[in-house]
């Protein structure tokens, strides 16, 4: 099979568009043949070095296709990058991995997964759009609903508005009751934002935008959540109201947390971690995107497999407003 081959790390200029070896059948995997996959920021840090991969390594954590070997043959599915979550909801296991970290994902014609992270594709998406969805999509879905207990009713502060964490995470909640806010230093990802289901949009450049975030939910008193993918938690703070909760599920910011501590227990605000989700947690997405109807990722760019440098190009860019993704032809 055709694959994009890690042999180094580096910059995107180091991918080795390569024949490999299919994947071997063995008891409690399935193979997927592969129509597209999605791009993650997981996978630029995979190629240059932060988690330590083995390589060789294909890397890609997204993807969408067709079984071709093991349980339910010929089934069109997504596949949840989650691998080996474990028995407790709180938490992933100890030997939780995601795909094409320490072992081949989807920048490949074909894929192997354990059964249990093979999800029907929805009908009403696009190959490109099923292929986005997965980790993206359980990692809000567990950061908003299962981690961070959002409510119908509720206010909602989404900090960076043009990735693809945000623009799914402004859909999801948008369309579940949420009143949506989201923060970017553009005004047409500002305008993006309102245009998928954000009722306003702020600044973050502005040097009194916690102020003016804070004035614009619950009468002043501040958001009842803030999702904050990016690290700027004391910031996200300032924007809470009372009781307020923010989840934290990214540092590419700030990578430490120095706050006061009288004035954040005093006024009963939460910091809660966030990662990926687990099966349930994908369940519960499915679930969700099917009542709603109307959630689907914004695709800004695919590329074919041999693009897949410019495709890592785009993606370091940060100029573009939602998911990349590559098409694989089988």
């Amino acid at each position: 099979m055709q694959s994009a081959v890690l042999r180094s790390f580096g910059g995107p200029e180091v991918f080795d568009l390569a024949e490999t070896p299919d994947p071997r059948p063995k008891p409690g995997w399935s193979t997927v043949q592969l129509r597209s996959a999605g791009l993650n920021w997981h996978d630029a840090l995979v190629r240059s070095g932060v988690y330590s991969s083995p390589l060789p390594i294909i890397p890609g954590a997204d993807g969408a296709g067709t079984i071709v070997s093991g349980a339910h043959s010929g089934e069109e599915v997504v596949i949840l990058p989650s691998m080996f979550w474990g028995g407790r909801e709180s938490a992933p296991a100890s030997d939780f991995e995601i795909l094409g970290d320490h072992r081949d994902g989807t920048y490949a014609q074909m894929t192997q997964v354990p059964e249990e992270c093979l999800f029907p594709k929805p009908a009403n998406l696009s190959w490109a759009q099923a292929s986005a969805f997965s980790l993206v999509g359980v990692t809000v879905f567990r950061a908003l609903f299962t981690r961070g207990r959002l409510r119908a009713g509720e206010s909602l502060l989404v900090l960076g508005a043009s990735g693809g964490v945000a623009s799914f995470a402004i859909q999801l909640a948008s369309a579940a009751g949420v009143k949506v806010t989201a923060t970017s230093a553009d005004e047409a990802k500002r305008e993006r934002a309102r245009s998928i289901g954000a009722i306003s949009a702020l600044d973050h450049s502005d040097a009194d935008w916690t102020a003016d975030a804070r004035a614009a939910a619950n009468d002043g008193e501040g958001f009842d959540l803030v999702l904050d993918s990016v690290g700027r938690v004391t910031e996200s703070l300032e924007c809470l109201r009372p009781g307020g909760r923010c989840v934290v599920l990214g540092a590419s910011a700030s990578e430490s947390l120095d706050i006061p501590l009288r004035p954040f227990y005093f006024s009963q605000r939460e910091v809660i971690g966030t990662t990926m989700g687990s099966p349930k947690d994908m369940r519960g997405l499915m679930k969700l995107m099917a009542e709603v109807g109307t959630v689907a990722p914004i695709i800004d760019e695919s590329f074919g497999l041999d693009q897949v440098v410019a495709a890592h190009q785009r993606l370091e860019s940060g100029q573009g407003f939602g998911k990349i993704t590559l098409t694989i032809d089988s």
